[in-house]
């Protein structure tokens, strides 16, 4: 007769067999060798900060890549979400692939909330995002800061920008008024940009020569409430962003501006 196996070469056995099926068990699950899956875009709201990456190639389309960059109103202040905000509103009206940067309170010389100026953001900008256009927004943040220095920290800015993105067009979206009348310093800030953006012979759009704001629509794009603290209002956003595609759509090829069949409508004083 054969005589029994030993009872611990047995246990041994049976513990390398338990241990070989794990192991190939756990390389299946993980597969490090596969390609790994890129993550969907990031939105982070925090300290009146938006910012949307780029979508990951798999995403990616043949729309017209726009970024726009600015302040409070581009992050999408006083709309009951930020994604109701003028800046993501346009995509859908204009046809655009949108990539979304913006801080309250941020300017050329004032800092947002997160504690950047515009040089500041430009600086730190993805290459890589590659826009066909970018719309440059604002900033009535600067009013409170003087003339000194402004029209330095603009050029400065937007020797970045253009180094960044050489193949973009740039659009430069001056400032809208936040109350009427218009304050004095947000007329002198839309006069030098415009003249800045006109010797770089860059498209220059102004709220404030083209009327968007009178006292016709005042109340109906503004929030005047606590709340809304003189940020455009969800009809506002609305309004903003027919105008600023109806503004920079011939800037843009190819591109169809459709009209957005929601509520609100768009308000008057156009």
């Amino acid at each position: 007769m054969r005589p029994a196996a030993h009872p611990i070469r047995w246990i041994l056995s049976l513990l390398a067999a338990v241990i070989a099926v794990v192991l190939a068990a756990t390389l299946v699950v993980l597969q490090p060798w596969a390609p790994q899956q890129e993550s969907a875009p990031v939105a982070e709201a925090g300290a009146g900060v938006v910012i949307e990456s780029a979508p990951s190639p798999e995403e990616a389309s043949d729309l017209p890549r726009v970024l726009v960059f600015g302040d409070s109103w581009t992050v999408g202040s006083a709309a009951t979400a930020p994604s109701g905000g003028y800046a993501y509103r346009v995509a859908d009206i204009a046809g655009w692939d949108t990539i979304v940067n913006g801080e309250s309170g941020s300017g050329y010389l004032k800092e947002g909330r997160a504690g950047n100026t515009f040089g500041e953001r430009i600086a730190r900008l993805d290459p890589a995002l590659d826009p066909d256009v970018v719309i440059i927004q604002g900033s009535i943040n600067d009013r409170r800061q003087g003339a000194a220095g402004y029209r330095k920290a603009v050029q400065a800015a937007w020797d970045d920008l253009a180094a960044t993105y050489p193949e973009a067009t740039i659009v430069v979206l001056g400032p809208a008024p936040q109350v009427l009348p218009i304050e004095a310093a947000t007329l002198r800030i839309d006069q030098d940009l415009a003249e800045l953006a006109a010797a770089r012979e860059w498209p220059y759009v102004s709220p404030i020569a083209e009327h968007w704001i009178t006292d016709d629509n005042y109340l109906e794009v503004i929030d005047t409430s606590e709340r809304g603290a003189d940020h455009p209002s969800d009809a506002g956003h609305l309004y903003l962003a027919q105008r600023v595609a109806e503004a920079v759509a011939p800037l843009v090829d190819p591109v169809t501006v459709v009209a957005l069949e929601e509520d609100p409508e768009p308000v008057a004083g156009r």
